[in-house]
């Protein structure tokens, strides 16, 4: 985010494995500024009328030469049918270096502040650490790894794969998480001012799952963006 240099608008919306209760939208826009950094603010809505949580949050992000550096905030609330809503705020943050030409390495830790939605059980919104690499070894072709720890379950490994068909115009996409045996497809292409995003994932045992985000550039042509090991 760190790094947009024009305002953008955006949409998603997944579906894991064919179930229309695990169904995600989502709404964001980023606004950056000549001097005072990078704002945003994002929008979702997951479940159905059983079980369903939907978020509104803000973030900021700045860029100081080598490094980017952001925070969110996030209120969630979620509902079930039945026991009705709980709410809560979580505190996101995040950077980004570059070590030697082409090499990343970024860190991200979400709900900092393990906000709790019951007493009953202690139960809370997870809290996750992520670190990860990203290695440009010549301009067409992009290589990424990550691990992720939710605190309360195993450590997960993420790898994927970037190249560029096209430079700015086409890329393709693949990649694998450990923990839970998905692998995942995409493609990401521009369109004017239009970048559009696609991934198809299979997860064993449980089936396929789709992706898909369309976002708008406000002023010049839009350039494709890397993506990062979650969209993997």
């Amino acid at each position: 985010m760190a790094a947009l240099t024009q305002p953008q608008a955006g949409a998603y919306a997944e579906n894991r494995f064919g179930v229309r209760a695990f169904t995600t939208v989502a709404l964001l826009g980023v606004y950056p500024t000549s001097n005072y950094g990078v704002y945003g603010i994002s929008l979702s809505r997951f479940g159905d009328e059983l079980y369903n949580r939907q978020h509104i949050g803000v973030g900021a992000a700045h860029k100081l030469g080598q490094f980017s550096l952001g925070v969110k905030a996030d209120i969630w609330q979620v509902s079930v049918q039945g026991y009705g809503s709980r709410k809560a705020a979580t505190i996101a943050i995040g950077g980004q270096a570059e070590i030697v030409p082409g090499l990343y390495f970024g860190a991200h830790a979400y709900n900092l502040n393990q906000a709790k939605l019951s007493d009953f059980e202690d139960e809370r919104i997870p809290t996750i650490m992520k670190a990860g690499l990203s290695y440009t070894p010549y301009k067409k072709l992009l290589l990424l790894a990550e691990t992720e720890k939710n605190i309360d379950h195993n450590a997960t490994f993420k790898a994927g794969i970037e190249y560029q068909l096209f430079p700015d115009k086409f890329i393709v996409r693949s990649g694998f998480q450990s923990l839970t045996n998905t692998l995942n497809f995409g493609a990401g292409f521009v369109a004017r001012q239009f970048i559009v995003d696609y991934t198809f994932g299979n997860t064993t045992h449980l089936g396929n799952s789709h992706h898909l985000s369309v976002s708008y550039s406000f002023g010049s042509r839009a350039i494709v963006q890397p993506t990062s090991v979650n969209q993997l």
